[in-house]
């Protein structure tokens, strides 16, 4: 079963080359986000449903428009309080919550404020007041919907998402090899320690030779955030549980979150590889640091395929764990035969996931690049941040590898 959904393909270097531009423009965007994000988020929202024809009476408009102001001071204060040096998590809580209540009333008052009001105007519906009114309320309560919706989709232990994946090398005695992908938990500032547990017990329900943990595993050091992560260390694979880091390890001392993962019976594939082993046939099960980690400034981190290959007969079929899918570029180039990854979460909050696109070159599923290489890409098991998802939902991925 091959699924190509929200994927597209890279062609090795020359794609490489042409998505340079794209990854520059993004970065230079990027730098002004944190200034003109907020007061986009709070002012878009707080003209359509008060000041765009409503003429609501004076204490109703006073009022909003001290709510909206309250939004825009307070969300940039939690979060900087919250994942600042001080990392208090409740402030964590207030920002992100405010982040995704924004977000979400954002784009639906940029759409409705536009589509329904257009709508409304062709088919005739009420005068100016009338319909600006009526927009007000269906972008409110459409944003309650999605943000109740979002919370409990957030929240929920994933549905597992099953595929096969076939690959051209791989020998017979491996066929049926049952490879369970889990990425991107983000254990934080709300504890998840139950949602942990009843994600390791569906995770064991699946089966698997072999598990995966493709990075992310929370935002915070590994002592603080250690009773949620520990459920990872009752997970059971028949054949080997490996791990390789995120980003967001090297926001919060790397180095810990490996060891800890190493104290709970997973195998760190930092820019290495082991062997699986059936019936007479091999592959290869490689990882590699986050792209991030040889900026970060942590000792002895960085991606390095090359290390992670060596000593590998080059004739092996290889499964290989990158976090970021943007590494495929160099997957693709190597030969490798599939790999996996997460990091783009699906785009987490719908549109969001436009600006995922610009730096990444799969979104979610499975999709192909170059001539032999395969990336499948998870949506991710937990959430960052917001604890919304909206049209992404989360997974943890069961893919069984198939001989030709």
């Amino acid at each position: 079963m091959t699924d190509t959904s929200d994927a597209r393909p890279v062609d090795g270097e020359a794609e490489a080359r042409a998505d340079a531009p794209r990854r520059g423009l993004l970065r230079r965007v990027m730098r002004y986000v944190p200034l003109i994000a907020p007061v986009l988020l709070w002012a878009v929202p707080c003209w359509v449903l008060l000041f765009a024809g409503q003429h609501w009476p004076l204490p109703v408009t006073l009022a909003g428009t001290a709510l909206f102001a309250l939004g825009l001071v307070v969300m940039p204060l939690a979060m900087a309080r919250g994942h600042g040096r001080r990392q208090q998590d409740r402030a964590a809580i207030v920002g992100a919550t405010l982040l995704g209540a924004s977000w979400v009333l954002f784009t639906w008052s940029v759409l409705l404020g536009v589509l329904l009001r257009l709508a409304l105007t062709v088919a005739g519906v009420g005068e100016g007041q009338d319909r600006a009114r009526i927009v007000t309320w269906a972008v409110l309560g459409v944003t309650a919907v999605l943000l109740v919706w979002g919370y409990a989709e957030a929240r929920r232990v994933p549905r597992v998402r099953r595929l096969d994946v076939q690959l051209p090398r791989l020998g017979a005695g491996l066929d049926g090899t049952r490879v369970a992908l889990i990425t991107d938990t983000h254990y934080g500032p709300l504890d998840r320690a139950r949602w942990s547990e009843r994600v390791c017990e569906t995770v064991n329900s699946l089966d698997a030779d072999l598990v995966c943990h493709t990075g992310d595993i929370a935002d915070g050091t590994a002592e603080r955030r250690r009773a949620q992560a520990l459920p990872l260390g009752t997970v059971r694979a028949t054949r080997a549980r490996v791990y390789v880091t995120g980003n967001h390890e090297y926001y919060s001392e790397a180095q810990g979150w490996v060891d800890l993962m190493d104290e709970l019976g997973w195998e760190p594939l930092r820019n290495r590889h082991l062997l699986l082993e059936r019936g007479g046939d091999t592959l290869v099960v490689a990882g590699v640091d986050d792209v991030t980690a040889e900026s970060s400034g942590v000792a002895g981190h960085g991606a390095h395929l090359a290390g992670a290959l060596d000593g590998a007969d080059p004739e092996l079929p290889v499964l290989l764990l990158a976090h970021q899918p943007k590494f495929v570029d160099r997957a693709a180039a190597a030969g490798i035969d599939l790999q996996l990854s997460g990091h783009t979460h699906g785009g987490q909050i719908w549109p969001f996931h436009h600006l995922v696109g610009l730096d990444q070159p799969a979104l979610a599923g499975l999709s192909r690049h170059g001539t032999r290489t395969q990336l499948y890409t998870s949506r991710g098991t937990g959430f960052w941040g917001p604890p919304f998802r909206v049209f992404a939902p989360s997974e943890i991925t069961l893919l069984v590898l198939r001989a030709p």
